[in-house]
């Protein structure tokens, strides 16, 4: 979900973690947009022009009969974009030959959605008259790019990360027939509320209250309540114990923080995060997890602070799911909290299970 990770702090371990040179690398991915014209928005709000920025990583195959059978669909969480999963402790682990997702066999897509990237977002002009979307017009366009404009009927696997993950749940319920297999991971498919709904409304009131936002249209950036919404987001997407590892002493922490946040705000835009933030505000597919026939693999962390394990809700949903398993990653010194999910080297192995389960 938040975009943070441990960058300076925790780089000779990402090196260890990860362990491949130069030369398997991934290949780099291809930037495209895709123009939805008269794009109509669940509050009633429309766009005559819907841009929605996308990267590609190999190309595609095809059956007997001209269908596209190898496309991958890789979903971002909140604030992220597609070229996230350009990062190495992801990129170089799925995407680099001979790896699971190797662009010579997969057509990857990486998409930007809706208010993040380079895809349409308040921050293009529109500022708090920007449409408010929220979740099921994200997962719209997404499937109008991949049906539309890339002509696939039936999407190989779709996977994503926090909000991404949440997205996948929703591909596989609306579209069990388009959808081979699915692997959502660091999310719950259920409403959100308790304290994953609080840390995210103290994020928005911290913007909104502070003076310098004026409504949204702010003539520089309200940086107090930027700052704390930082700080919530710093907080949800930690883990204690690679933290502590990466930073013993108070000096260290206390100079990772100052530079972290100090180089977040620098990307930031206050009403960007701010809808960002609120897209999540009705979700909830919990009362059609059975319509999901795709073979599913579902991962969590055990230091997600998001998604803690004991509350005890993904073993009672995953036994809807006609073929859903649920994978609990033990919390220890290579995980990394709810951004576990972008550390392929943890779950990599699921994914092939999943991969070959399911028909490869």
């Amino acid at each position: 979900m938040p975009g943070s990770t441990l960058k300076a702090a925790i780089a000779a371990l990402a090196a260890t973690l990860i362990g491949f040179g130069a030369a398997r690398a991934a290949p780099r991915p291809e930037p495209h947009d895709f123009i939805i014209k008269g794009f109509h928005f669940q509050s009633g709000e429309s766009l005559r022009e819907l841009k929605i920025h996308y990267y590609t990583l190999g190309a595609p195959r095809r059956d007997a009969e001209g269908h596209i059978i190898n496309a991958v669909l890789i979903l971002h969480g909140t604030g992220g974009s597609g070229l996230q999963f350009m990062q190495p402790q992801f990129a170089d682990v799925l995407f680099r030959p001979g790896g699971v997702l190797d662009p010579a066999r997969y057509f990857i897509v990486l998409p930007d959605d809706i208010g993040h990237g380079g895809s349409s977002k308040p921050s293009d002009g529109m500022r708090a008259r920007f449409p408010h979307y929220d979740y099921a017009d994200m997962v719209g366009a997404e499937h109008a790019l991949m049906t539309n404009a890339l002509g696939v009927r039936k999407v190989r696997l779709v996977m994503g990360t926090s909000m991404g993950c949440m997205h996948t749940f929703m591909w596989a319920e609306a579209w069990p027939d388009e959808v081979q297999a699915a692997m959502p991971l660091a999310c719950l498919p259920v409403d959100i509320g308790g304290r994953n709904r609080i840390w995210r409304q103290m994020a928005l009131d911290a913007i909104t209250t502070d003076p310098a936002w004026r409504g949204g249209d702010y003539e520089s950036e309200p940086l107090l309540g930027l700052r704390h919404a930082e700080d919530i987001l710093l907080i949800a997407g930690s883990a204690p114990l690679p933290m502590q590892i990466a930073m013993p002493t108070g000096a260290g922490a206390k100079a990772w923080y100052e530079a972290t946040v100090a180089d977040h705000l620098k990307a930031l835009d206050a009403n960007d995060l701010l809808y960002a933030l609120a897209s999540s505000r009705d979700y909830d597919p919990s009362k059609g997890l059975e319509k999901i026939t795709a073979a599913l693999t579902w991962v969590n962390s055990g230091d997600d602070f998001i998604n803690p394990p004991e509350l005890g809700i993904a073993p009672q949903m995953v036994g809807r799911i006609r073929e859903g398993r649920f994978v609990l990653i033990p919390a220890g010194p290579n995980t990394h909290g709810h951004s576990s999910h972008t550390w392929a080297a943890l779950w990599q192995d699921q994914l092939a299970a999943l991969l070959a389960r399911s028909g490869d």
